[in-house]
């Protein structure tokens, strides 16, 4: 038996924060059952499903306590379990979601509905209950790179039932009207069409919810505002000068209407020739992140040009974004980046006071 009593165990791990609230998870009952054993320690880490793509890294801080305070510990036994933590209704509108993050650039064209998807597809594979909501009212791409087909749907409670892609839930005007048929709408009825997709829509419980934002620093943004408190925006861009001046744009949109930037994502970063392996740096490169730098913004990855992507995006394939080998590290680069940066922002504000009856 190991000679650590659970007390100077608890002790040790008192100033272990939850990555989704920043409360004391000793409080919270979320670090429990600790004990020592013949082998050294054990006890229970309960995360909710909002932190699971930062399941290893939160184990690994556990870990280091222990060991930091025990150096002669020779294993330490962490037992996974789910902390439920059910999301509180957001504004008016009664959304039940913990993280809304818009997706947005300053120009069409730099693959901004790719990564948009593509974060909401990485969160759900990571353990989230994900939804996608494709506000880019003009162009809905969404349904085609997910291969969605067909109508929405009502359910019994009159409510718009989301198509769903392996429990990914996404909304699209594009379920709403033919493939083929424009969408004619402006002012008022582009912020009717939204906050009906918002309110109308059965999401059920969300984690997260991943607007993918039209282009340009147009009305929406200035509607989501207004509709609910948005946790932050994720700003993409490609590499070239051009493109920068209106990535700018949407850092500066974003900020002027009080939603946090979380970050900048440079797609279409280089192309690597399958045939020789050589690197060509088509539209320049690294722009984006000296630029995130210059604006005090977290840059959360790069996406290169790449063929598969584009087959995927076609065939409306995008877990082959994730399970092809040279794509996937990009794509889960930048999740966990993502994730990561919302839990820094949580730690930078004050932490929620531990309510036992919220848990």
């Amino acid at each position: 038996m190991t000679n650590v009593t659970s007390e100077q165990l608890t002790a040790a791990l008192a100033d272990l924060q939850d990555p989704e609230t920043g409360r004391n998870m000793v409080q919270q009952g979320q670090i429990r059952d600790i004990a020592s054993t013949a082998e050294g320690v054990r006890l229970t880490l309960a995360l909710t499903s909002h932190s699971s793509p930062l399941r290893d890294e939160t184990r690994r801080e556990v870990e280091q306590a222990v060991r930091a305070k025990f150096p002669d510990v020779k294993k330490v036994e962490i037992l996974p379990a789910v902390h439920e933590r059910p999301p509180m209704p957001l504004g008016e509108l009664g959304l039940t979601a913990k993280s809304v993050i818009a997706v947005g650039s300053g120009k069409g064209g730099v693959g901004k509905s790719t990564i948009a998807s593509g974060i909401a597809y990485g969160l759900l594979r990571a353990g989230c209950k994900v939804g996608l909501l494709d506000a880019d009212i003009y162009g809905p791409s969404i349904p085609h790179l997910l291969g969605l087909r067909g109508k929405a749907e009502l359910t019994d409670e009159r409510k718009i039932r989301p198509h769903e892609l392996e429990g990914l839930k996404v909304m699209s005007i594009g379920f709403m009207v033919e493939p083929d048929q424009p969408v004619i709408l402006r002012g008022p009825m582009l912020h009717g069409a939204i906050q009906q997709m918002l309110r109308d829509t059965a999401w059920g419980p969300l984690d997260y919810l991943i607007i993918d934002m039209p282009p340009g620093t147009g009305d929406i943004a200035l509607s989501l505002s207004q509709m609910l408190p948005l946790t932050g925006a994720v700003v993409v861009c490609t590499p070239q000068d051009v493109a920068l001046l209106d990535a700018v744009k949407a850092v500066a949109m974003f900020r002027k209407v009080n939603i946090p930037v979380l970050g900048m994502v440079e797609n279409m970063s280089y192309f690597l020739c399958p045939d020789n392996g050589k690197r060509y740096d088509i539209f320049g490169t690294g722009g984006a992140k000296r630029k995130a730098e210059q604006l005090n913004v977290p840059f959360l990855g790069e996406v290169p040009i790449n063929i598969q992507i584009r087959v995927n995006g076609d065939e409306g394939k995008i877990a082959g974004n994730f399970t092809n080998a040279e794509t996937a590290p990009f794509f889960e680069g930048i999740v966990q980046a993502l994730a990561q940066q919302l839990r820094q922002t949580m730690r930078a504000t004050k932490p929620l006071p531990t309510l036992s009856i919220l848990n």
